[in-house]
């Protein structure tokens, strides 16, 4: 496997990505995600089950989405701050690979364009 690089894009922003294989192992996560997970050990989850620092009823619903993966969009608010939360399945042609969860912060009003 090549070696991390020590400077990784993803991790210069606020905006978290979480990638887990197809069992839910947790295989890569930024620094975001590591931040908002450091209660549950941060970059030590890599490797562990994602499942492990997820409450339910989100438990239960990424199990569904290892079974049967489809896209999962929805909006929390949590201590004031809202975020859109994007659970994408990964695929390699047509075998699955896991799932990345986007976490994207969100103002308190954002402008809305249709642009036809």
């Amino acid at each position: 496997m090549p070696e991390q690089p020590t400077y990784r894009w993803m991790d210069g922003i606020q905006v978290a990505f979480t990638y887990c294989d197809e069992t839910g192992q947790i295989l890569d996560m930024n620094r975001a995600s590591a931040d908002s997970f450091a209660d549950d050990g941060g970059t030590h989850l890599i490797g562990q089950s994602v499942l492990a620092c997820h409450p339910e009823p989100a438990r239960t619903k990424i199990k569904e989405l290892l079974e049967h993966p489809v896209l999962n969009v929805y909006t929390i608010e949590k201590t004031g701050h809202r975020k859109m939360i994007y659970q994408v399945p990964v695929w390699d042609g047509e075998v699955f690979k896991g799932i990345v969860e986007i976490t994207l912060p969100l103002p308190d009003s954002i402008p809305h364009f249709v642009r036809d």
